[in-house]
């Protein structure tokens, strides 16, 4: 076999079309070891001798696209210097951009003997553990463009790959959970006529199903266990493992790209599959544990603050240059357009607290590629203040948990104050305003892959997470749920309707809030895990998105009413401003009214005692569509329709008075009291000054033209 010298840049397989160029950085390592691995299970090793700050590199010329690979390092294995060196184990490259098979799990891919942790195990782990794959770069992306649809445009759509995909009854069976599945027009149609503009994805880097998980007969079906950061999970491909699941992801973007619609991925750079200092030794801790991994004051350890077991150093110029690589190759290798950065809190952290001009920032504020994506942090972890919710740089946007948990607490009857609500409503001003940040930077959510489904959130007060073998000690205990008065199943229809009201309040509330919205899929037609609200680890039909079929009215009108929300929304720019209310007429607009008003019930303006109120569950919102302050994409005034949203929230029915001064003529375009949400045709008109009667925990919405 012919061996070149290579080049340390790029890390990983880089195959050319002729041979392939490895590269592999290592500080501790004395010796390391290429390994190209046979069908038969032999290897063929080879030395890298040539080495570059670091970097050790050699080119094989012949070697093509779906060869496998791993590395053997040697160097120190001392445990409480911080090194676990051990060349016994086959480790997977950081850097491949594909993965093949899986993790049996036996003693040899651990570090140590079973029951002698601070032992040294030297059983080969190469039968036992997964490998990295060389792929061939080229795809055809024809014309294939970024939608780069505008954050006031955006409607996220939260999926799980295959849990979206798996029960679909018009997708053939030998592609169901996979990529090729989101390419199939029967997925991409629904999306498009939802009117969701963004496909955000859980996590489709190649991860690890964890060792506990597989001995109770459990997976990790979220995938927040990454053990590739360029590789996509290799199980979610339906024509094979040996680089097919890189040209598949493709396709299934160059297809939703089509459609108009984007895809952002929810991305795991906080720590990795290996765990604490049990954990398997599968590829960064046998490479250079030191570089990789924040450790403890006793180096044997690691620093968690993001409840795995271990945290990346997010202080190495390596860990640094790599997440940076992962994020540059897909967007540019794999045409993704964003990314949900899951515990966003923990990259924040150089040393213990959270710094919002840590390194990372730094260099996605200044990196060409990455800083034009879009950008979404989950702003918290599990360390000490770690609860980060409006605190994240300009550049980026924040699910904002302060939305979801006021919201649910409103409509349940409990907490919430309408001050609270009101701001929560317009944007979240006290989070955002105050470091330049319009109201797009608000990711609104009421329900996400975290906890309960919307179904689930009117239909228990208890989580039920019994299937997962914790005895119900998992997930969040504190749900900001209501049964809305029996736990689970029922067969009364006061309950039962109450509950479909609910779903249809929160969705409107959702799609009416300034900010961007999110939706969980299946939420759109009530989708239930049985009160299961952490299904981390529920790879079946109790996770898996069961569409519903046409016998299924109440799924249907669900349905329908999400739709035309969405479109409602996409239809009228006062629901979706990119600026924060002035709370006062507006200049240039040629309107005496201000671009919002609140007032009572009564349809009299609130006053400070009014929203001091804790005990006030009902509110008026008067949304001004000739006093939008900001101008559209060639400068041109913007205007729209006015809205006047009603809020009863109180466990009685409540008559509204519509405002006199703000309308002479209404149309009613909402009403969750009604079984379809929709009043067909608009219903009679509404005049300033007329009564209506809310009935309990219901929302109106009244339209005056322009």
């Amino acid at each position: 076999m012919q061996v070149w010298p290579g080049q340390a840049y790029p890390l990983g397989a880089t195959y050319d079309g002729a041979g392939t160029n490895f590269a592999i950085f290592s500080e501790v390592a004395e010796r390391i070891e290429l390994c190209l691995l046979q069908d038969d299970g032999s290897e063929t090793a080879v030395e890298l001798r040539e080495a570059d700050a670091f970097v050790r590199h050699a080119y094989l010329p012949g070697i093509m696209p779906g060869q496998r690979y791993g590395f053997r390092v040697h160097g120190p294995h001392e445990p409480t210097r911080g090194h676990r060196c051990n060349s016994s184990k086959l480790l997977l490259d950081p850097y491949a951009k594909a993965m093949s098979g899986s993790i049996d799990w036996d003693e040899a891919v651990y570090g140590y003997p079973f029951g002698q942790p601070e032992g040294r195990n030297d059983l080969d782990s190469a039968p036992h553990t997964m490998a990295s794959v060389v792929v061939n770069p080229y795809f055809d992306w024809s014309e294939d463009r970024p939608p780069r649809i505008d954050y006031h445009r955006t409607v996220i759509y939260e999926a799980h790959v295959k849990g979206l995909t798996k029960l679909h009854p018009e997708l053939p069976e030998e592609i169901r959970g996979t990529y090729a599945a989101l390419a199939h027009p029967a997925v991409i149609s629904h999306l498009v006529e939802l009117g969701v503009t963004t496909l955000e994805l859980m996590p489709v880097h190649q991860f690890v199903n964890d060792h506990r998980l597989m001995d109770e007969g459990l997976s990790n079906y979220w995938g927040y266990n990454t053990i590739g950061f360029f590789a996509p999970h290799g199980a979610y491909a339906s024509m094979g493992d040996r680089g097919q699941q890189v040209l598949e992801f493709k396709t299934a973007v160059r297809a939703l790209h089509r459609a108009g619609i984007e895809v952002i991925l929810d991305v795991v750079y906080n720590h990795t599959a290996e765990g604490s200092h049990l954990g398997p030794t599968l590829s960064f801790r046998g490479i250079d544990n030191a570089s990789y991994y924040r450790l403890a004051d006793d180096p044997r350890y690691y620093t968690d603050t993001t409840g795995t077991g271990n945290s990346l150093l997010m202080r190495s110029p390596h860990v640094l240059q790599m997440i940076m690589d992962s994020l540059r190759y897909w967007v540019t290798e794999m045409h993704v357009d964003g990314f949900r950065f899951d515990l966003a809190a923990t990259l924040a952290r150089q040393f213990h607290e959270v710094d919002r001009l840590s390194s990372f920032f730094d260099l996605v504020q200044q990196d060409p590629v990455v800083s034009q994506v879009k950008l979404i942090a989950e702003p918290w972890d599990v360390g000490e203040g770690g609860y980060q919710v409006g605190n994240f740089p300009p550049l980026w946007t924040e699910w904002n948990g302060k939305f979801r948990d006021t919201v649910r607490d409103l409509w349940r009857g409990e907490n919430a104050t309408l001050a609270e609500f009101g701001s929560r409503l317009t944007g979240s001003s006290d989070l955002y305003q105050d470091d330049g940040r319009r109201p797009l930077a608000s990711i609104n959510f009421v329900t996400c892959h975290d906890g309960f489904t919307l179904r689930d959130m009117v239909s228990y007060n208890e989580k039920h997470n019994e299937a997962n073998g914790e005895n119900n000690r998992d997930g969040e205990s504190h749900n900001r749920s209501w049964n809305c008065g029996a736990e689970g199943e029922t067969d009364n229809e006061e309950v039962l309707a109450l509950r479909d009201r609910q779903m249809r309040n929160f969705i409107a509330t959702l799609m009416l809030s300034q900010g961007v919205p999110m939706l969980a899929h299946g939420d759109e037609f009530g989708r239930t895990q049985d009160g299961n609200n952490n299904a981390y680890c529920q790879d079946s039909e109790l996770a898996w998105v069961h569409w519903p079929k046409e016998g299924d009215p109440d799924a249907q009108r669900l349905h329908e009413f999400t739709r035309t929300l969405v479109w409602l929304r996409r239809d009228h720019a006062v629901f979706r401003r990119r600026r924060f209310f002035h709370g006062r007429p507006v200049e240039g607009t040629h309107d005496e009214l201000s671009d919002i008003a609140w007032f009572t019930p009564e349809g009299e303006e609130m006053t400070q005692q009014d929203w001091r109120d804790a005990h006030a569950k009902a509110l008026v919102v008067f949304l001004n569509g000739s006093a939008i302050s900001e101008p559209g994409s060639r400068g041109e005034p913007v205007t729209d329709d006015s809205f006047l949203l009603m809020f009863n929230a109180q466990d009685k029915a409540l008559e509204f008075v519509v405002p006199v001064n703000h309308g002479k003529e209404w149309r009613t375009v909402v009403d969750t009291q009604l079984r379809d949400g929709v009043e067909p045709g608009g219903g009679a008109p509404v005049r300033g000054g007329d009564r209506l009667r809310l009935a309990d925990r219901s929302m109106v919405v009244l339209q005056r033209p322009a």
